[in-house]
C-alpha cells in the first residue's frame, strides 16, 4: 500500500464551460442566452442521472427520470433486472437531472422509501423542491409535496436528502429567496443560501424551512450525510469574500456553526457545477472529497476530520489532472474507505478507484474499475452486506452495479 503525497503540483486541464457559468453573470448572444439554455434544459425528457440506495434486505432502489417523470424501481438481483418502475409525479413536469442535479433516494429505519427532486419552472434558473414517500415497500407512493415554503418563482434547487439515525428525514437545497430580497433593496448578494427542512413523521410533513447559511455557490451539489448520532452534516462549496469558492461544513442542528474545510482560494465568478462528497461511518470520522481549480490547488482532494468537523487533515491530492479527474464519491466503512472518480483520456471515460484499509492514512494506487466510450453519469458508491458497490449509468452499456470487494 502506498501513501500518496499531500501536495500535488500537476496542472489541471479542467475548465468551466460557458454553459455552467454563474447565473448572475450569464451573458452572450441569443444562441447562448439564459432563456435559450433554459429552454433546452426544460425540453429534456430523459437523462443518464440516477441515484441508488440499498435497504436492509439487500434490495437496490433506484431513482431516475424519463418522459418528464421521476421513476423509482428496484432490483432483487443486484442490478441485473429491475421491477416495473413507479412514476412519482402523476403530471409530467420538467425535472432537474443533469450534472449535480438529480432525484435523490433514501431508505428509512423501517424500510420507508423517500425520494426528492427539483421541479424546474419556466423562468431560467428557477425551481421547487419536491418530495414523495412510500411506506409499503414501493407499492404506492404519496402525492408529491413542495418542501420549500417560499413559493416565489426563484431558485429552490439542487436538493440533498438523508435520514438521521433517529429516523428523521432531512432535505437541504440551494435557495435564492435572500438574493431576491437583497436585489429588491439594491443590496449586493453573492450566490445562494443553503436552506433545509426536517420531518419527524416519516415524511408526512416538514417543519418550517431553516436557513443554514448565506452565500453558498449557485449550482454545486450539497453533500449530506448522517453521523451515528445527532443531526446530519452538510458539506458544500461556499462563496467567501472576493468570490473565493472554497468549501464549508456544518451540522443541521440549528446552531449554524460553520467550519471552513478548504483554503484553496479558487476565485471565480462562475459556478463549476462540481460539488463535494462526504461519508461518515460508525466510527464517526468525516471523510470528505472535493474539486478545485485554484492556482495553488488544482484537481481532486481528500481530507478527514476526527473531531466532528472542528479540524481537518492536510488535503491529499488524487486523480490524474491531465485526464480531467473529477466528480468523486467517497464511502467509509470504518477503517475501509473508498474513493471513486471519473477520468477522460480524450476517447474513453473510466471510473478510477483508490482504497484505504487504515482509515484514510494510506491508499492503494488507483485502478480502473469500468469504462465507456460514450456519455456517462457520475459514479456513486453504495454499501450492502458490509461491502462497497459502484453504481454507474452509461449510454452504451446501460446501468451497471459493480462489486468492489474483488477490485484490488
Amino acid at each position: 500500500m502506498k501513501t500518496l503525497p499531500f501536495v500535488a503540483i500537476l496542472i489541471s486541464l479542467f475548465c468551466v464551460s460557458p454553459v455552467l457559468a454563474h447565473e448572475e453573470h450569464e451573458h452572450g448572444d441569443a444562441k447562448h442566452s439564459p432563456e435559450k439554455m433554459w429552454a433546452d434544459i426544460l425540453a429534456k425528457d430523459q437523462t443518464l442521472a440516477t441515484s441508488v440506495a440499498f435497504d436492509a434486505q439487500g434490495r437496490l432502489w433506484r431513482a431516475s427520470v424519463r418522459d418528464r417523470h421521476v421513476l423509482v424501481d428496484y432490483s432483487d438481483d443486484l442490478g441485473k433486472t429491475f421491477a416495473a418502475p413507479a412514476a412519482l409525479n402523476p403530471e409530467a413536469e420538467a425535472i432537474g437531472a443533469d450534472g449535480d442535479s438529480r432525484p435523490k433516494i433514501a431508505i428509512g429505519k423501517h424500510g420507508e422509501v423517500y425520494v426528492s427532486w427539483t421541479k424546474l419552472l419556466d423562468k431560467p434558473y428557477t425551481g421547487d423542491v419536491r418530495f414523495s414517500r412510500s411506506l409499503d415497500g414501493g407499492r404506492t407512493f404519496s402525492a408529491p409535496i413542495t418542501v420549500n415554503d417560499n413559493r416565489d418563482v426563484i431558485g429552490h434547487r439542487f436538493d440533498a436528502l438523508t435520514v438521521s439515525a433517529d429516523g428523521k428525514v432531512y432535505l437541504a437545497w440551494l435557495d435564492k429567496r435572500d438574493l431576491a430580497a437583497a436585489k429588491s433593496k439594491g443590496e449586493k448578494y453573492s450566490g445562494s443560501a443553503l436552506y433545509y427542512a426536517v420531518s419527524d413523521n416519516s415524511g408526512k410533513s416538514f417543519a418550517a424551512n431553516v436557513k443554514l447559511v448565506d452565500y453558498s455557490c449557485d449550482c454545486c451539489r450539497i453533500a449530506l450525510a448522517a453521523p451515528p448520532h445527532g443531526a446530519p452534516v452538510a458539506f458544500w462549496r461556499h462563496v467567501f469574500d472576493d468570490n473565493i469558492r472554497d468549501h464549508a461544513l456544518a451540522r443541521l442542528d440549528g446552531r449554524n456553526e460553520i467550519h471552513r474545510v478548504s483554503h484553496d482560494e479558487w476565485k471565480i465568478e462562475a459556478c463549476p457545477h462540481h460539488g463535494p462528497a462526504l461519508s461518515i461511518a460508525s466510527d464517526g470520522v468525516y471523510h470528505l472529497s472535493w474539486f478545485d481549480n485554484a492556482p495553488k490547488a488544482r484537481g481532486l482532494f481528500y481530507a478527514q476530520s476526527r473531531d466532528g468537523g472542528q479540524t481537518f487533515s492536510t488535503p491529499l491530492h488524487f486523480g490524474e489532472d491531465t485526464r480531467q479527474a473529477g466528480h468523486a464519491d467517497v464511502l467509509s466503512m470504518g477503517q475501509n474507505v473508498l474513493l471513486v472518480w471519473k477520468e477522460f483520456d480524450g476517447k474513453v471515460s473510466s471510473i478510477q478507484l483508490m482504497r484505504s484499509n487504515d482509515g484514510g492514512a494510506s491508499w492503494t494506487d488507483p485502478s480502473s474499475v469500468a469504462d465507456t466510450s460514450d456519455a456517462s453519469d457520475h459514479p456513486q458508491l453504495a454499501i450492502h452486506d458490509g461491502h462497497a458497490w459502484l453504481s454507474w449509468n452509461t449510454k452504451l452499456e446501460g446501468y451497471r452495479l459493480i462489486a468492489l470487494k474483488d477490485v484490488p
